[in-house]
Parts: structure tokens; C-alpha cells; sequence
């Protein structure tokens, strides 16, 4: 049976738990500047991830690592102007938490006043929970994020699937149920197997959204770039590209430089 969709003129945290409530699925997609974050919000996404990914779409680095919280605040400042609909989660990035949860409030703290963003998101479990209770008592709303963490590629090594084995399966289980008593209010699984995933996501009432992580959770998450076949390296199985933006914009310079090499850029009608 269909369950009638309520419209929301602006998407809160609030609206994230009655989507889930309702059995309503939520959609999530990264932005990085203003432009296309206008387009994004435009289309009715319920949530813009201004994600550390921005270090390796944007700036070109092999991983997340090296954004800074300055540059971070950048990002989610030019996004937040264009927002008029999504609730806009923001990355800490690494190196802005991990050791020190008085640094890690002081790093959401300028997150939230100098780009305006709705909440912030931050990788791992128990192990960072003095942190995230620092970043939660100061009023500051806290999405999870498990499985695959990105910033700690060095220690796993690869981005290969987690959580295949039981005692890690485990952990995650209760890292998730440890994030949801703690006060976050929606967790990310990454690349983890799907019946595990659904689990975890029946087995807390905020919401789960997942990247690699099957269709039973709560709503799903994609880097814009991988959606719009921007990229074109990245090939994992859980992306779907629906446009080929690569080939079509290299296209359509291609034909912008030989029409000025050949003189027909501007015509008459182009110039005053």
C-alpha cells in the first residue's frame, strides 16, 4: 500500500525521522559549490552533503585527507547560498576531531557560524564518542558515518568492502546503536554488505542512508560527480550513472575551439 508523501518546503532533522517514520525513502547527494548546488536543490533532493570527497573531485587529491576545515567552510558556504529547500550537512574533515573532542567542537562550531550549514557529519563509533557528545551538547545536530570511513583509508589499505566478517559486522552494530543512544540523528553506511546494512537499519529508529549499502536502508547517498558520469575512473558496482556529462562536455569544447579557429564563433548575431 502506497503511503501518501508529505511535501516539505524546507527539509530539517526532524523531517528526516518522520521520512522514515512513514516509510518515505530520503535522497542525499553531494555538492560543492553554489551553481550546482542550485540545480541539486532545485530537483528536490531532501539532502546536500557538502563531503570531504570535495578533496578529490574538486581539488584533485587521491584522498580525503588533505582538506582543511578552512576550505571545507569554503565549500559549504558557497552551497548554503543556493539552498533554499535541503537540509545541508557538512564534513568535519580529518585531523578536525579524531584526537581532541575540545578541537573537534571548536571545528563544528566554526562550521556552522561562518557557512550556515543545518548539521555536520563525522566518521566512527565509540571511538570518537567524547567528541560527538561535546558537538551534540552545544546544540550542533550530528549525522554518523560507518563501514567504509575514508579518512582512514591508511589504516584499512583499500576501499574494499567492510564488515564482511562477523566480529567487525558486529562492532558496527554496535557503533550504530551506540550513535543513535548518543543523540545523532541519521548515520551513513558505506560500502558494507546489504543484509548487514538492513539490519542495522531496522535495528535503530534515525535514519540509515547508504552508499554501497543495498536498498534496505532508509535513503541513499551518491557523489554528484559519479551520478553525472563527470568522473569517469570511478566504476564501483553500487554507482549508477545517469548522465555521461564527461563525453558530452568534451563534446561540445571540442566544438566550441573549432568554431573559433575556423572564424564562426561569434557570428553576426553574437556580437554588438
Amino acid at each position: 500500500m502506497s503511503v501518501a508523501k508529505k511535501e516539505y518546503k524546507r527539509v530539517t532533522v526532524k523531517s528526516l525521522i518522520e521520512m522514515k517514520e512513514h516509510a518515505e525513502k530520503i535522497s542525499m547527494l553531494t555538492a560543492y559549490d553554489y551553481s550546482m548546488a542550485k540545480i541539486v536543490d532545485g530537483a528536490g533532493i531532501d539532502v546536500i552533503l557538502v563531503g570531504d570527497s570535495a578533496s578529490n573531485v574538486m581539488a584533485g587529491h587521491e584522498t580525503t585527507l588533505p582538506i582543511t576545515l578552512d576550505q571545507m567552510i569554503y565549500h559549504a558556504s558557497s552551497v548554503i547560498r543556493a539552498v533554499k529547500r535541503a537540509l545541508v550537512v557538512v564534513d568535519l574533515p580529518f585531523g578536525s576531531y579524531q584526537s581532541d573532542p575540545k578541537e573537534a567542537l571548536r571545528s563544528a562550531i566554526r562550521i556552522m557560524k561562518e557557512s550556515g550549514a543545518h548539521a555536520i557529519k563525522l566518521e566512527g563509533g565509540k571511538e570518537i564518542k567524547e567528541s560527538i557528545k561535546r558537538i551534540l551538547n552545544a546544540g550542533i545536530p550530528v549525522m554518523g558515518h560507518l563501514g567504509l570511513t575514508p579518512q582512514s583509508i591508511y589504516k584499512f589499505g583499500s576501499y574494499t568492502v567492510r564488515a564482511k566478517e562477523e566480529e567487525e559486522a558486529q562492532k558496527l552494530k554496535e557503533d550504530a546503536i551506540f550513535l543513535e543512544k548518543t543523540g545523532c540523528f541519521a548515520i551513513v553506511l558505506e560500502k558494507i554488505p546489504a543484509k548487514l546494512a538492513r539490519e542495522v537499519a531496522e535495528s535503530v529508529s534515525i535514519p540509515v542512508i547508504g552508499i554501497g549499502a543495498g536498498n534496505g536502508v532508509d535513503g541513499q547517498v551518491l557523489v554528484l560527480h559519479d551520478l553525472l558520469g563527470m568522473t569517469y575512473e570511478f566504476s564501483p558496482r553500487f554507482l549508477r550513472r545517469y548522465m555521461n556529462l564527461y563525453d558530452d562536455m568534451t563534446k561540445a569544447l571540442s566544438r566550441y575551439v573549432d568554431d573559433v579557429k575556423a572564424l564562426d564563433f561569434p557570428n553576426e548575431e553574437e556580437q554588438y
